[in-house]
């Protein structure tokens, strides 16, 4: 291991390329699985806006957090929704998963639709800082569309709930 933290590992791989050559290859293993829930309501949507350090910018994106290894992905989905919008969910239904980046990552992203929304009081960790907007679905696509959304869990629940629904 060449980097390690409470939140990935960063190793150096000894390989053997196509070409039968040696190399190296730098693998970054994730320590949760990503967890994106998309509440919808009636035709609306909740976003969260928050700063994403990597990438110095704001950003608009579905509520997510991190699953544990081991741990049961629906229970962290609705632990995640309280915590950063204050909304539960009477219903919830597993919409997909992806890996994010796998040239170079483990990381696996599971997301879920959450409907029968209650609201309630919003209990932020010590690390995050969010906004918690309600919009039109149709507004969120269009945000999805044009760039104004760039987080790839986001993009892909809203365009899967998008495809799944057009008529």
């Amino acid at each position: 291991m060449v980097y390690n933290n409470p939140w990935i590992g960063v190793r150096e791989d000894a390989v053997v390329r196509p070409d039968g050559e040696r190399g190296i290859y730098g693998v970054v293993h994730y320590k949760n699985t990503a967890i994106g829930i998309l509440p919808i309501e009636n035709d609306d949507i909740y976003l969260v806006g928050q700063y994403r350090y990597p990438l110095g910018i704001y950003s608009w994106e579905i509520p997510e957090g991190g699953c544990l290894e081991g741990d049961d992905f629906l229970k962290a989905a609705k632990r995640e929704l309280e915590e950063e919008t204050g909304l539960r969910a009477g219903n919830w239904a597993k919409l997909g998963e992806a890996h994010l980046s796998n040239s170079v990552s483990d990381e696996l992203a599971v997301w879920f639709l959450a409907t029968g929304l209650i609201q309630g009081k919003q209990q932020l960790e010590g690390t995050e800082k969010l906004i918690v907007r309600r919009l039109p679905f149709k507004e969120a696509l269009r945000m999805a569309l044009n760039g104004e959304i760039t987080d790839a869990i986001s993009l892909m629940a809203i365009f899967q709930y998008h495809l799944l629904n057009s008529k």
